[in-house]
């Protein structure tokens, strides 16, 4: 059976603003390549999203905001779920796979606050938000006297934290706020030499059952960006191999330096920043689940382990 062949779909989706975009936009590529087909939704509320008074790290991390959605797709209540890439972990559920990938958002952090102000000019002991170990370590290697304070809750929620003067700043990924129309609100973006990404950041991943090849062969035409793929392969090798989550202090990021090759960057740090362990790799794009692989290889010669050990 061919993708053409399918005639309705449901999208497995999280209900907050960002979701429901990153459905909508799914949607509108379907559609862009099978006019006539029938797309809905089924908007479910994860375990992440009902859990906002702790760390992540402490409740079973980003997977809280997946396993649901996955076992819509088990049960045949959804076809394809999407997820923002960084949220998906190393293993998914069985029966399922990963099918697609979409082109990069912005992949970079972002420094939102009420001033005109960078990390650097942030006030003496100014009051930071974020709930992410990752963006944690690299603040405080650069600026030590700052307080970081617990930041969950959706973008828009996060943002009104932020107005009511909870925080003096926050940090968030860019690529949300920029698919929400709140890129006005980012006052830094945090490029590499101030803060690596987390593995994935800004591609969106898709999600369907093994086997249901006419729906995959769909999302694929609609959507799969191979480029991204290879990059995202990297990046998701070291995380795997690191045996971490985008809940622990760890970041990777890959760029195309031209058609053939990859320049991998990663980072393993403690969340006070106290110590900072950075590798590099530059290799064949064929070659980029062993360039991530070896790439943590390298942090674990450094001593990686022993700081992610200590803060598991």
């Amino acid at each position: 059976m061919k993708g053409s062949d399918v005639t309705r779909l449901v999208i497995a989706t999280r209900g907050s603003a960002l979701a429901l975009w990153q459905a909508e936009h799914t949607k509108a590529r379907l559609l862009a390549v099978a006019p006539d087909l029938t797309v809905d939704f089924n908007v479910i509320t994860t375990s992440g999203d009902k859990i906002l008074d702790v760390p992540l790290a402490k409740v079973g991390g980003k997977g809280l905001f997946v396993k649901e959605i996955e076992q819509a797709l088990i049960d045949r209540t959804g076809d394809v779920a999407v997820h923002s890439m960084k949220d998906v972990p190393a293993e998914l559920a069985p029966g399922l796979e990963l099918v697609a990938v979409s082109t990069r958002e912005t992949p970079w952090d972002a420094l939102c606050a009420r001033a005109p102000v960078t990390v650097d000019t942030l006030p003496k002991g100014a009051v930071v938000g974020t709930s992410s170990m990752r963006r944690q370590c690299q603040l405080l290697a650069r600026r030590p006297d700052l307080q970081i304070k617990m930041l969950r809750g959706n973008v828009p929620t996060r943002i009104r934290k932020l107005d009511e003067g909870e925080f003096d700043a926050i940090v968030l990924a860019a690529a949300g706020l920029t698919r929400l129309g709140m890129a006005d609100r980012i006052t830094q973006l945090l490029t590499l030499e101030l803060s690596i990404p987390a593995v994935a950041q800004g591609v969106l991943a898709f999600e369907c059952r093994a086997g249901d090849t006419a729906v995959i062969e769909l999302v694929r035409r609609a959507i799969h960006d191979p480029e991204e793929h290879r990059r995202v392969t990297a990046e998701r090798a070291f995380l795997a191999r690191m045996g971490g989550s985008c809940q622990t202090p760890l970041a990777a990021h890959a760029m195309s330096i031209d058609g053939d090759n990859l320049r991998v960057v990663a980072m393993c740090g403690m969340p006070d920043g106290s110590r900072m362990l950075h590798a590099e790799l530059i290799g064949r794009t064929h070659e980029a689940e062993h360039l991530g692989i070896t790439l943590a290889e390298d942090l674990i010669k450094q001593g990686a382990n022993e700081i992610l050990a200590a803060t598991r």
